[in-house]
C-alpha cells in the first residue's frame, strides 16, 4: 500500500496499491494521484530510501518539487539517511546526499517520521488493519481505498470543531 500524507493534518491525499516488491516505480503514480486529488503539487516531498533512484530524483526536479529522499538507511549513530558508499559525483543522487547531510539531524527529511509513519501506525494499531481480507489485486486495491477513507474520516471527525459523540 502506498500513501501520500499531508504533513500538517496526517490526512491521506493520495493512495495506491501495487503488487511490485519495490517502491521505485511508485513515486510518479503517487505524484500524479496527489496532483489529481489536491489539484496542485506540493512544494516539498520526503520519501524513504525505497523511492530513491536517479529517475525519481530527476522527476522531482522536473516537477519543481523540493525532494528529501533518503539515499540509504540511517545507521545507528549516523545523523542522516544516506548510503554507506558516496554516490557518483554529478548525479541527482549525489546532490540529494549533500542536501540530506547539510540538513543533518534536524532536516526536512525527518518530517516523514511525524507525517507518514504515524499514519501507517494508526492504520495498523488503532484501526487494527494488519492484513488484507480480500484476494486479487483489484479487490485488494478497493479494500486499501476503504482503509484510507476510514482513516481520513476518523481524522476529520476528531478535528471537527466541538466534535462530540452523539448521545443515544
Amino acid at each position: 500500500g502506498q500513501i501520500v500524507v499531508d504533513a500538517d493534518n496526517q490526512i491521506i491525499v493520495a493512495h495506491g496499491l501495487t503488487a511490485e516488491g519495490s517502491d521505485q516505480k511508485q513515486l510518479e503514480p503517487m505524484i500524479e494521484a496527489m496532483e489529481a486529488s489536491a489539484g496542485e503539487l506540493p512544494d516539498e516531498l520526503s520519501a524513504d530510501a525505497g523511492y530513491c533512484s536517479e529517475e525519481n530524483l530527476k522527476l522531482l526536479k522536473r516537477k519543481g518539487i523540493q525532494g528529501y529522499v533518503a539515499t540509504g538507511r540511517r545507521r545507528h549513530g549516523k545523523e542522516t539517511a544516506t548510503g554507506a558508499r558516496p554516490p557518483r559525483e554529478g548525479t541527482c543522487r549525489a546532490e540529494m546526499d549533500r542536501r540530506l547531510k547539510r540538513d543533518g539531524r534536524d532536516g526536512r527529511y525527518r518530517l516523514r517520521k511525524t507525517a507518514v509513519e504515524p499514519v501507517f501506525g494508526q492504520i495498523k494499531q488503532a484501526r487494527r488493519f494488519r492484513q488484507f481480507l480480500l484476494r486479487g489485486v483489484e479487490n485488494v486495491r478497493r479494500e486499501w481505498t476503504l482503509v484510507c477513507i476510514a482513516h481520513n474520516l476518523t481524522k476529520l471527525v476528531s478535528a471537527w470543531p466541538n466534535a462530540q459523540p452523539a448521545s443515544p
